[in-house]
């Protein structure tokens, strides 16, 4: 219903088609791209790893119906010659082995849309010259004394939080202002549960296509499941699981076993992450509000009705969460109703 209702306030539906949504803050995204399309400020996306930064990108270009091509630059990695020749190009004798002159992703993107990745892994030294880009529309290519002009549109995409690397002094404050002159910000997948069961179709389907084989039916626990992971490769992530579960799968109905895996390690490679740090788990410690702690049976049975809560009761996947078995699990649950009774 939500999909219908918010579709309808789009103007360019078929531009978001690609992205499985049914989520009303997604949905206040493609407003926004709308209301921002012809602008000719730069945009900043930001959004955890996996989100969907780059399709985000491309629905602001093919919104903005310029008539120049969509480029595609990562920065990560890149030294401040190696950036500056791969946007700005070079004239030939510009260094040792220049033999040709080389025309960079800027000249290509000219009257589009330039899409920079991992803009937080910039240096310094380019910060400078991507600034003076953006304010003035003029760059030099290497070796050459007479600046060039352009009129592309640069998106930028960091899965990093800037300001952070501002205070840090890592990041300019001056680039980081012009940079998010239009910002979106894309929410993770497991604040956008709604999707999950969307996704999971979308991605039988095209893992199906892809792997030539006949689609498998999805057990119903398998939203459940998913639900309660937190997803910190996002949308990414869960395609990959499933293309690798529907690569294993022999039987009519999808096997949880892949995922359950899959969860299983991604829960054990977060304990390993909060044993190393100490001092993220004093300063988020569950029951740091309380101001007197609870006995231990007392938190037992929290975690218990927790963790049946969010699994809709289903005991399997309860005891999971809970890292026992679910005969354990069972018996607790027993245990508990006969003394309640």
């Amino acid at each position: 219903m939500m999909e219908t209702v918010m579709s309808h306030t789009l103007e360019n539906k078929d531009v978001f088609a690609e992205i499985i949504t049914n989520n009303a803050e997604m949905f206040s995204i493609f407003q926004y791209i709308e209301s921002i399309a012809q602008s000719p400020q730069p945009v900043l996306i930001t959004g955890e790893t996996g989100v969907g930064k780059e399709l985000i990108a491309r629905c602001i270009h093919r919104v903005s119906a310029v008539n120049g091509s969509w480029v595609v630059v990562n920065v990560a990695g890149l030294d401040d010659t190696m950036f500056s020749d791969t946007l700005f190009g070079h004239v030939k004798g510009a260094f040792t082995g220049a033999n040709l002159t080389r025309r960079g992703m800027i000249e290509t993107a000219r009257g589009g849309t330039l899409f920079l990745d991992e803009i937080g892994d910039l240096s310094l030294a380019s910060q400078v010259k991507l600034l003076r880009l953006l304010q003035e529309g003029e760059y030099l290519p290497l070796g050459q004394d007479k600046p060039k002009y352009t009129d592309m549109h640069i998106i930028a995409a960091t899965n990093v939080d800037l300001w952070l690397l501002q205070r840090k002094g890592k990041f300019r404050k001056d680039l980081n202002f012009r940079l998010r002159t239009h910002h979106i910000h894309i929410p993770p997948l497991r604040d956008r549960l709604e999707d999950i069961p969307l996704l999971v179709e979308h991605f039988l389907e095209e893992a199906a296509q892809a792997l030539r084989k006949k689609k498998p039916t999805p057990p119903k626990e398998l939203s459940v499941l998913l639900k309660n992971y937190a997803f910190p490769g996002n949308i990414r992530e869960m395609k990959a699981m499933i293309y690798d579960a529907v690569s294993r799968h022999k039987s009519k109905v999808l096997s949880l076993d892949v995922f359950k895996e899959h969860i299983d390690q991604g829960h054990k490679n977060n304990f390993e992450m909060l044993e190393e740090n100490i001092s993220a788990i004093s300063e988020f410690h569950p029951f740091r509000p309380f101001r007197e702690l609870p006995s231990i049976k007392q938190a037992t049975h929290m975690l218990v009705e927790e963790a049946m809560r969010r699994s809709n009761g289903n005991q399997s996947i309860a005891a999971r969460m809970l890292g026992i078995s679910q005969p354990a699990l069972s018996k607790r649950l027993k245990s508990r109703a006969k003394k309640a009774s």
